[in-house]
């Protein structure tokens, strides 16, 4: 039980982590010192509930398991986010419709996992709640300014949302250990969050002017451990420290 539990706890945690990190990495590279605030506390807010999960993680893991060696020793193969928030940062349309991808289901899920019976991932839940809101409507903020904005604007943005678009099937979709927490009455059944998913990101596209992408082919594989090309290079910066300096701290 104790590893089913660490395991669903990963499958919350690395997308924190990893779209934590793609955030981290535009800091002093924003279109503006105001969005470029924004997006640096958005990842610090992704970051810090990252930690939060990854202390329980330890606990449930037992041994010698650490929130540092769960974040930064594991091999690529091991961790288990889905293949969107590992995508690289483009450009700003591509950032702000990878991070509204990832918001409308963050939030929807979060929504569902304060009524979990572990009373930590509620607690983490009811916390995170406040933080993914505000991201939520950033994104969606950004995904209208931007669509309905200049001929350049929408057309980026609009290439943006189709080339993202594949990858958002994979957040549905659900691992043995989670279907393991559902019965269970801790984790979240999120094959149930699509309906609403769909409605709310199509409200904010067709109000951006933004096309639903028409398509049936999407990927998939993240959450079992098979990644793009992206997520080699992005955990080579992300462990850099910890590998060459071993047993440094948060």
């Amino acid at each position: 039980m104790k590893d089913t539990l660490y395991q669903y706890i990963l499958g919350i945690a690395d997308n924190c982590l990893i779209l934590g990190q793609r955030l981290g990495e535009l800091c002093g590279h924003g279109p503006s010192l105001e969005t470029d605030i924004a997006c640096t506390n958005i990842s610090l807010d992704l970051l810090g509930q990252t930690r939060s999960y990854y202390q329980y993680a330890a606990k449930a893991k037992g041994g010698n398991a650490t929130e540092d060696n769960i974040a930064f020793l594991r091999k690529e193969r091991e961790y288990v986010n889905v293949l969107l928030v590992e995508q690289p940062n483009t450009d700003f349309a591509y950032t702000i419709a990878r991070q509204f991808l990832f918001d409308v289901y963050h939030l929807l899920f979060l929504n569902e996992l304060q009524s979990s019976t572990d009373m930590t991932l509620a607690a983490i839940a009811k916390k995170a709640i406040k933080e993914v809101s505000y991201h939520e409507r950033f994104s969606s903020d950004w995904i209208k300014r931007l669509g309905d904005g200049t001929k350049e604007s929408h057309d980026k943005m609009q290439k943006a949302i189709n080339d993202l678009w594949t990858y958002t099937d994979e957040l549905f979709h659900q691992t043995l250990a989670d279907e393991a927490m559902i019965i269970a009455g801790i984790g979240v059944e999120t094959s149930k969050l699509r309906e609403a998913y769909d409605q709310q990101v199509t409200d904010i596209l067709t109000e951006a002017t933004i096309a639903i992408p028409d398509t049936k082919w999407f990927q998939k594989g993240g959450k079992k451990g098979i990644h793009t090309e992206h997520m080699g290079y992005l955990l080579n910066d992300l462990q850099y420290m910890q590998r060459t300096y071993p047993n440094m701290e948060w």
